[in-house]
C-alpha cells in the first residue's frame, strides 16, 4: 500500500480542527492586515492555550548527496510533532505557497500540513489543507 493510501489518523483530523479554530479565532480577533509575525505568535498562544504543543520556527535540514546541510529553512509551527503549519499575511495564495508546504512536508517525513492566510477577509477563505 502506498503512502497516499494510507488513511490520516483521525488524531491528525483531530488536530487540524484545532488549528483551524484557533486561526480562526486569531483572525476574528485581530482581522487582516498585520505581520505574519504577529499570527504566528497569538496562533501559538491560542494553541498551547487549548493544550497542544507547539514548536515555532523549527529548522528543516536538507540531505543532500548524504551530507545535511542547515540552509535555513523553518517551519512556522509544528503542532504536536505531527501537523505542519505555514503562515501568511499575503494578497492571495499562489501555487508557490503550497509548493514550499509540500517541500517541507517531503523533508520532515510528516503527511499533513496547513496552509493559513491570515490577509482575507474570512479565514474560510485562507485554510488550505495539504496531504502527502
Amino acid at each position: 500500500m502506498s503512502k497516499e493510501n494510507i488513511p490520516i489518523p483521525e488524531e491528525i483530523n483531530k488536530i487540524t480542527g484545532q488549528i483551524i479554530g484557533s486561526a480562526m479565532a486569531v483572525h476574528t480577533a485581530l482581522g487582516p492586515g498585520l505581520l505574519e509575525s504577529v499570527y504566528e505568535a497569538c496562533l501559538t498562544y491560542e494553541l498551547q492555550s487549548r493544550g497542544l504543543k507547539v514548536e515555532r520556527q523549527v529548522p528543516v535540514p536538507v540531505l543532500y548527496r548524504e551530507v545535511q546541510l542547515e540552509i535555513g529553512f523553518r517551519i512556522d509551527l509544528l503542532v504536536e510533532k505531527r501537523v505542519v503549519v505555514e503562515l501568511k499575511a499575503v494578497e492571495k495564495l499562489l501555487p508557490i505557497h503550497e509548493a514550499q508546504i509540500l517541500t517541507y512536508l517531503k523533508l520532515t517525513g510528516q503527511r499533513i500540513g496547513l496552509l493559513l492566510n491570515f490577509n482575507v477577509v474570512s479565514m474560510k477563505k485562507g485554510i488550505k489543507r495539504v496531504a502527502l
